[in-house]
């Protein structure tokens, strides 16, 4: 039997302030082509009567079936079939008190609410709490101290929720020592594991947790349970949100300390989460129950596997506070899937590649009808193998935080191996010509490759920082857009399709990484007179970081020595790089910057190589171009076994052509 979900809850009753219907999803809406997304656009979209807040989205939700289940936890695998449950009426009500307790304790709508934490129940909780009080802030937990000291005060975050002392994570020390370094922070609440952990192990954790004590330095410490247990529970004590109101603040670099926050609205996320629907039909109704591996400071765990489902009445299963990278998870994926009849789940490539060699041997995984892959492009060979081993449909997606989430799915019934799918419907995405200066010329014809566009109701409210939107907003055609900075071209039928990337953000596992999070420290080395980082292709990950160095004439250093003497001053373990190259001099275009693309071509030749390596083929010579409506093609005349080597690149991103010789 599943335990209950709050030990300390009041009496349950369905809401019944909150504005907005169910209806407003449009059940029985599909796109299965572009076609169809006109025919949508043809009633207005403020005729579709969207919530007008993410509350009121969550609320209408929650009327469609309260005592269904909305959410089930559980902390390691070993508790896969015992779960802490919240059923709708209950997860609606914990966001009722998170948001009055949160108003309570003086946060109003422009007050700013960060959380550090892992995917815990209580991180919903806190998002979708704090967008109703104030503004969510999500921050990622794996970041190093000085850089999450860095975020809260880009942020002038007031009020942090983060995890106790807590054994097996840092997260505590971390952010306590980030906090005493935030002037902004009125107080701190802390979430302990202590309701999830085996009997045996609660003593022990609450023991730990509550050696916080009452304040750091002059900031209130107090426990988040505690804090929310008294509040109202069966409504909001103030008015809720409206759809121009700011919702949340996201790190654009996804894994970066770099402090580029996006400012994101009430109206773009419920649209985003409404708009998704329609590409993945049936995927989010009551009894459906939708898999959270992802982390929850990701756009995409928030609202593809969190909102959007919830809106609809459906159940979402978080499975470990680590998700995918929780111990023995990927071990026991077709498992979860069989207990929970999981419908639909999100990943990114390295997920699929994982899944690929895990059997689901006697599991039963036929609830599953779509796979949903983004962050990352996706090698078409390992599409096609996921496809033809496990029989999940696979949808690839392209989305921004700039663009709240998503901004084009593949349809279900017509998915294109190797695109991005369809515009949202109500969104307008194009393909523009810019200039040798970045100067917007036209439009891009069908096949065209340019640099991808948006504009709509998804599009975000720019950053907090107004210096970081140069060169962001091209304004054409009567509409503002956002240039995306990716690379791609638009077919005959509405498809697009990703050729490369003119931003130099390396993506590692679905985590974008800013190359200067790994250039800076290198440059503070003596011995380093220019570092340039970028991302080697890589069979699991997508792509690893590499870093070239140019030495200070005169100096001596070793790529071993330089790596040991910097890795440690790189605060994410995602940027830490994966080798060091020392060259006599880096490549420069003529007005003097260094030349990434040249160095990508390079690691993309070295990834050829060693892949013949050992095999009996001879690689006689390898060119690699930039092929403007295919991205990045690998040119390799070999002879021998040639078959072997195609089979050995096949895992890679790039494309490859390989002629005979």
């Amino acid at each position: 039997m599943n335990r209950q979900a709050d030990p300390m809850a009041h009496p349950r009753t369905p809401p019944s302030t909150a504005p907005g219907s169910p209806a407003s999803a449009a059940p029985g809406i599909r796109i299965d082509a572009i076609a169809d997304v006109e025919r949508m656009e043809s009633v207005p979209l403020a005729a579709r009567g969207l919530p007008g807040s993410t509350y009121e989205a969550l609320a209408a939700g929650a009327r469609i079936d309260p005592p269904a289940p909305a959410l089930s936890f559980f902390l390691d695998v070993a508790g896969l079939r015992d779960p802490v449950v919240w059923t709708h009426e209950e997860l609606l009500s914990d966001i009722h008190r998170t948001a009055n307790a949160l108003r309570r304790l003086g946060v109003q709508r422009d007050d700013v609410v960060a959380f550090v934490l892992p995917n815990l129940p209580e991180t919903h909780l806190v998002i979708w709490g704090a967008e109703t009080a104030g503004i969510a802030f999500a921050v990622n937990p794996l970041l190093d101290g000085a850089q999450i000291a860095q975020l809260l005060r880009a942020g002038n975050a007031s009020w942090l929720v983060t995890l106790a002392p807590t054994p097996g994570t840092d997260v505590w020390e971390r952010v306590s020592a980030a906090a005493a370094q935030t002037d902004s922070l009125r107080g701190i609440l802390t979430v302990d594991l202590v309701r999830y952990a085996p009997e045996a192990q609660r003593a022990a954790l609450a023991a730990l947790a509550a050696t916080t004590g009452p304040t750091i330095g002059d900031v209130e410490v107090r426990g988040f349970a505690e804090v929310i247990a008294t509040a109202p529970h069966d409504r909001l004590e103030f008015p809720p949100p409206t759809s121009d109101d700011v919702s949340s603040y996201v790190c654009t670099g996804g894994t970066t300390g770099l402090p580029k926050i996006a400012r994101r609205t009430h109206g773009a996320e419920v649209y985003d989460a409404w708009a998704v629907q329609p590409f993945v039909p049936d995927a989010f109704h009551t009894g459906a129950a939708v898999f959270c591996g992802l982390p929850l400071f990701h756009v995409n765990a928030q609202l593809v596997t969190g909102l959007s489902p919830w809106s609809r009445g459906a159940h979402v299963v978080l499975g470990t506070a680590q998700g995918y990278r929780g111990e023995g998870v990927l071990d026991a994926f077709w498992e979860i899937v069989e207990q929970y009849r999981i419908r639909v789940f999100s990943g990114v490539p390295t997920v699929f590649a994982a899944l690929l060699h895990r059997s689901a041997g006697d599991h039963d995984v036929s609830s599953i009808g779509y796979a949903l892959c983004g962050a990352a492009p996706m090698p078409e060979e390992l599409f096609r193998a996921f496809q033809e081993r496990t029989g999940v449909r696979v949808l690839e997606a392209y989305g921004l935080t700039e663009g709240t989430c998503a901004s084009s799915v593949n349809p279900a019934a017509r998915p294109r191996i190797g695109s991005i799918g369809l515009r949202l419907p109500y969104q307008r995405m194009s393909v523009g010509i810019f200039d040798d200066d970045d100067t917007f010329l036209r439009f891009a014809a069908p096949d065209e490759p340019g640099v991808l566009l948006i504009s709509g109701p998804n599009v975000f409210a720019g950053y907090v920082d107004p210096d970081h939107e140069r060169g962001l907003w091209v304004e054409a055609d009567g509409a503002r857009w956002v240039n995306t900075g990716d690379m791609a071209r638009q077919d005959a039928d509405g498809y697009f399709w990703l050729t490369g990337r003119k931003k130099e953000i390396i993506i590692r596992g679905g985590h974008n990484i800013d190359p200067k999070v790994i250039e800076e420290p290198f440059h503070e080395h003596p011995a380093v007179g220019l570092a340039a980082a970028v991302g080697r292709p890589d069979a699991h990950a997508g792509e690893v970081p590499v870093v070239y160095v140019q030495l200070v004439p005169g100096a001596a250093a070793t790529p071993e020595g330089l790596l040991a003497s910097v890795a440690p001053r790189i605060g994410e373990r995602a940027a830490q790089p994966r080798a060091v190259r020392i060259v006599d001099q880096l490549p420069i275009t003529p007005v003097g910057k260094i030349f990434k693309p040249a160095l990508v071509r390079r690691e993309i030749e070295d990834v050829c190589r060693a892949a013949a390596a050992g095999l009996p083929v001879t690689v006689h010579s390898v060119d690699v171009v930039q092929d403007p409506a295919r991205g990045h093609v690998a040119h390799l005349h070999a002879s021998g076994d040639v078959a072997a080597l195609r089979e050995a690149l096949a895992p890679f991103a790039f494309r490859i052509e390989i002629h005979d010789r």
